[in-house]
């Protein structure tokens, strides 16, 4: 065997049984990683550190201030109401009777800024309120609102997952924010079908601490207040730090270059990190005027101190993509899969998703995967977007016990049994991993490179199994949540 291709087997095992089963944290695992392959590769100790240190600088000065201002965006969201408005908003529009799919278009919209996990906990009380006024089961409308929010934290920049990975892949910010709103809401929407039928099957409307289990004793239950609308930002100023930089990044991207003051002035605005930094002075200057400039500031460091990991683990993964390149593995393991027969895009869906079923973080999933997957992009004639989309979307599925936000969706929605939580959250995560997956591949079908009528037969597969075994369980009750 090549000791490229021993190198990359040596590594990413280690760097898995380092992230498992060890205190190594991940971005120390993935320069020793790193190391591992570039010896066994034969790369001279200068020139395997000087491509480690040049990967990991040439990602993080593409994308680290788009990832820092994100932040900085998200905490004047959750500061200012401005996701709660956004949400009434949405309830508004879509109308009576489809309270949650107006939670799911906030989820796809809200997460763009703003850590999903964060964004649940903040809209959560939206969704008890919602629950109560109208009697629909919380479990349906919170798990809609978890789910548009993990999906756009997946697939939409500048949350700092997508960003990276079209930072390690190459692929231009726009034409990925484009594709990835247009897989988002589909996802989102298809999802609905089983999200409504578990919604039915574990109703629960809050009470207080309790919960009631039965439509006939909430029709008993006092309506509860609502946040007054005069307290809370315009709709202006709560959608326009986000639509307004999307826009100008889509316009940039479509309208393409010139040499007139217009095309100039756009090619300003229009990039990534001008664009996201004029959301972020809306946002700041529209939304936060009436908070305490110091309790403000406190909390952008607070947020900003969170994404010290993700941008180093974000460089790793560039330091890893370019020893990669450097040691001339790409070609090989690009030559060992076409000779195998397994469908290219798949590679990268099979490592995130794989990566997020072992060790939980869907953002760390997505990066390794693109970075693993990057060598193949060239060899191989992939296209770039669709692979950067593949990588995000495997993490989307398999959320279970090793997942943080697991557990927020489960205990804010009172569900205590370990088979109803992976009913209610885990499958509704898969379910959703595997509609997104089959459109990625058809889309790449038609619009993509390299590119076969096997791509979307997998995922396919795995979601009619899952149907199949929803059938075969359909009369089983749930249990029920102590009131």
């Amino acid at each position: 065997m090549d000791g490229a291709i021993l190198g990359i087997i040596v590594g990413i095992t280690a760097m898995m049984v380092m992230i498992i089963k060890t205190r190594i944290p991940v971005a120390l695992a993935m320069v020793l990683s790193c190391l591992i392959m570039g010896l066994f590769a034969g790369m001279a100790p200068t020139e395997l550190v000087n491509a480690i240190k040049s990967g990991f600088g040439g990602v993080l000065g593409g994308i680290g201030l788009i990832i820092a201002f994100g932040v900085i965006m998200g905490a004047c969201f959750e500061k200012s109401g401005a996701a709660v408005r956004m949400a009434k908003t949405f309830v508004k529009i879509c109308g009576k009777g489809r309270e949650d799919l107006a939670l799911g278009f906030t989820g796809v919209l809200v997460a763009i800024p703003v850590f999903c996990d964060s964004a649940y906990v903040l809209l959560h009380s939206l969704v008890r309120a919602i629950s109560r006024n109208t009697g629909k089961s919380a479990v349906g409308l919170g798990v809609t609102l978890a789910l548009g929010l993990l999906i756009t934290h997946a697939l939409v920049p500048p949350t700092p997952g997508p960003v990276a990975v079209s930072g390690i892949l190459g692929v231009d910010l726009g034409v990925y924010m484009l594709w990835g709103l247009a897989v988002s809401i589909p996802m989102m929407m298809l999802s609905l079908i089983y999200i409504r039928k578990v919604g039915k099957q574990y109703y629960r409307v809050p009470n207080g601490e309790n919960w009631i289990t039965s439509e006939a004793d909430w029709a008993n239950l006092e309506n509860v207040k609502e946040t007054k609308d005069e307290d809370l930002p315009s709709n202006f100023l709560s959608f326009g730090p986000i639509l307004v930089p999307i826009a100008l990044i889509l316009a940039n991207t479509m309208i393409g270059e010139g040499s007139s003051f217009f095309h100039t002035f756009l090619q300003l605005v229009g990039n990534p990190v001008v664009a996201v930094g004029i959301g972020v002075l809306m946002a700041l200057y529209g939304l936060t005027t009436q908070i305490d400039r110091k309790e403000m500031i406190g909390s952008m460091d607070d947020a900003l101190s969170t994404t010290g990991l993700i941008l180093v683990v974000t460089g790793c993964g560039g330091a890893m993509g370019a020893v990669l390149k450097a040691s001339g593995a790409g070609p090989q393991v690009a030559e060992v899969i076409a000779s195998s027969g397994i469908p290219p895009l798949l590679v990268p869906l099979a490592i995130a998703s794989m990566l997020r079923l072992i060790q939980g973080s869907a953002t760390a999933s997505m990066m390794v995967a693109a970075t693993m997957t990057l060598p193949l992009v060239e060899t191989l004639g992939l296209d770039p977007v669709f692979v950067a989309l593949a990588c995000a979307v495997g993490p989307v599925g398999f959320s279970h016990l090793n997942d943080s936000y697991f557990h927020i969706i489960s205990r804010t929605l009172g569900i205590t049994e370990l088979s109803d939580q992976l009913k209610i959250w885990s499958l509704t995560s898969t379910i959703a991993w595997a509609i997104g997956a089959s459109i990625i591949m058809t889309l790449n079908l038609f619009f993509g490179k390299g590119g076969t009528l096997i791509d979307p037969i997998i995922p396919l597969a795995v979601l009619g199994a899952i149907v199949v075994w929803m059938k075969t369980r359909q009369g089983e009750a749930p249990k029920e949540v102590a009131a």
